[in-house]
């Protein structure tokens, strides 16, 4: 038998309703900390205090910027496509909050998606941002916590983002989505 008649091993990909079905019968406990990626259950790596400050501080700076134009949710899913379902640390999607009575925001729905890393950011920088990019999110960030710098990714095409830019935590950017609105980095950060 040659090697390429030989069947080789494949990963098995599980799809949103295979996870959801996993959650409701217990196979995922409810406490346990995980998102499905490409097909992938992947434990979500602990908050440091850090990071939970950034998240909070991040979170109700774009409130208060987008206060009656935008929806700001924190640690809540994204239904990406069929084998993705992430769950952001911070997504801005089209309100009211009703509007996802029976389902999670889909890509058109969302605006921008912010991921706040410090032992993750080369995992948010690759995997997260290929996933989100082949959804065709058009703004995605990434908090760098430890750096103080602001990642942002723009124009994906073909699975990846070809705009790539990397802000202080003194600058700013105007959201594409609402680019009236500016984001000064500084509310971000501690």
């Amino acid at each position: 038998m040659t090697l390429t008649s030989q069947k080789l091993p494949t990963t098995r990909l599980w799809t949103v309703d295979e996870y959801h079905r996993m959650v409701k019968a217990g196979i995922l406990g409810p406490d346990e900390r995980v998102e499905l990626i490409a097909g992938e259950v992947i434990s979500m790596a602990a908050k440091n205090p850090p990071h939970v400050l950034v998240g909070k501080l991040a979170s109700a700076y774009l409130e208060e910027l987008l206060k009656g134009i935008a929806l700001v949710r924190t640690q809540d899913p994204i239904h990406l496509d069929v084998h993705s379902e992430p769950e952001p640390d911070i997504s801005v999607v089209i309100p009211p909050p009703r509007r996802y009575a029976e389902r999670h925001p889909e890509p058109e729905d969302v605006y921008l998606i912010i991921e706040v890393s410090d032992a993750t950011l080369q995992y948010d920088l690759t995997i997260k941002a290929k996933a989100y990019a082949r959804a065709l999110i058009q703004d995605y960030w990434a908090v760098d916590v430890n750096e103080r710098k602001v990642y942002i990714y723009r124009k994906p095409i073909s699975g990846d983002y070809v705009q790539k830019d990397v802000f202080s935590d003194l600058s700013s950017i105007h959201l594409l989505a609402f680019p009236e609105i500016e984001v000064l980095f500084k509310g971000f950060f501690p």
